[in-house]
């Protein structure tokens, strides 16, 4: 079982003082944050992805590369990557660019985000929203598996032999988690490909989002990767935590109910109903195990602790609460709980064995430049001598 934090980068003014940290301020202040996760122990740190204020996540392979250097042992990991309005093209080459440098540190959270304008802002027209995260991520699938992909579809230029470069570390693509509240489309193409299935389990009723964990799980069995209790399943949460419940709700309180998203909002009901979890370090661990009742047995549990204002003193609070006094008794309570058999969340290592047992694994190495700048019709030393790239020509 995987735990860590995830976010999006959002500003908004303080409610007790008025300060709005500036973008330069919060972009170093999500590298202090990711930095102490690791420090303490967390699993996995996961940075999101927007396109327009108030939020400064229009980069998260550049900040993934950054903390990847500066950290350890940590799980890098997007909290989405808009599949729709990205190129599935440089989505391959970028992640896999990544996946390098954090040694495979690396995995990916895909989705359609909720953001209207970035469609139009990025070309892409909202009325295709699913047929574009479908397409896509076939395609990125494709690119990270493939030496060499000729693809035609009905978003983007047609590729002709083409090599997405570098290829994945150790010729294993990071592990992809599709993300979705609303579509079945999206956890039926994650069952087909036997990848995992994220719900951000925030901002809706409780256990709202079951009815498509479940479908994501006969699906995941119907495409033959196995039982439907073993389908590798991700939840979001949110959480705040003080020694003291009454603590916590004073301390959170003008924060979540001055916050534009929740005015209106009263914190108690808020937290009742919902996933938001609020309270001592004993209160997050018993609604958390809840989950696991509700949903069934499951990989991966995120908490967005950096949201809403917080202040960076407090947002490293929160993650030494989750490490020291949270997760560990989380780890152990959840493992007793857990059915004999149930698989751990995918990790680089775990891949590469799947793949490749005891055997060393795959380094391509390219064959050299001809000249123009290409490689020639086989791109690396060991590709497959009869998959020959027939370039597109020049007119």
């Amino acid at each position: 079982m995987q735990f860590g934090i995830f976010g999006i980068a959002d500003i908004a003014p303080d409610p007790h003082t008025g300060y709005t940290q500036s973008e330069h301020e919060r972009i170093s202040n999500v590298v202090k944050i990711a930095q102490r996760a690791d420090e303490l122990g967390l699993d996995v740190f996961a940075f999101g992805e927007h396109h327009n204020p108030p939020f400064v996540a229009s980069s998260p392979s550049s900040m993934l590369a950054h903390v990847a250097a500066l950290t350890e042992n940590i799980i890098l990991s997007t909290s989405v990557t808009l599949i729709t309005t990205n190129d599935p093209v440089r989505l391959a080459e970028d992640y896999a660019f990544v996946q390098h440098l954090a040694k495979g540190r690396l995995d990916l959270m895909l989705g359609r985000g909720n953001t209207v304008p970035v469609y139009p802002w990025f070309g892409k027209n909202i009325q295709d929203g699913i047929p574009l995260a479908l397409e896509n991520y076939n395609l990125l699938h494709r690119l990270w598996r493939e030496d060499v992909v000729d693809w035609e579809g009905r978003f983007r230029t047609a590729l002709q032999g083409f090599t997405a470069t570098p290829r994945p570390l150790d010729d294993v693509p990071p592990f992809v988690w599709h993300g979705a509240i609303r579509t079945p489309e999206i956890a039926e193409q994650a069952a087909f490909y036997g990848n995992g299935y994220f719900a951000n389990h925030i901002l809706a009723p409780n256990f709202h989002f079951k009815p498509l964990v479940d479908f994501y799980r006969q699906r995941f069995e119907h495409y033959g990767h196995g039982p439907a209790a073993h389908a590798i399943v991700g939840l979001g949460g949110q959480a705040y935590i003080a020694k003291k419940s009454q603590d916590a709700y004073d301390r959170f309180r003008p924060y979540f109910e001055n916050y534009p998203m929740f005015r209106g909002s009263k914190l108690e009901d808020f937290a009742t109903q919902t996933p938001l979890s609020v309270g001592s370090p004993q209160e997050i661990i018993d609604k958390t195990l809840t989950f696991q009742e509700g949903f069934g047995d499951y990989q991966r549990q995120l908490w967005n602790v950096d949201a809403l204002s917080l202040p960076l003193d407090m947002v490293l609070e929160q993650v030494e609460l989750l490490a020291t006094e949270v997760v560990p008794v989380l780890r152990k309570e959840m493992e007793s709980r857990r059915a004999p058999g149930t698989p751990g969340a995918p990790t680089h290592a775990s891949l590469v064995k799947a793949k490749y047992g005891a055997a060393e694994p795959r380094q391509p190495r390219p064959n050299p430049n001809r000249g123009d700048n290409l490689s020639g019709t086989s791109p690396y030393q060991d590709s497959d001598p009869l998959v020959q790239a027939r370039f597109p020509l020049a007119v």
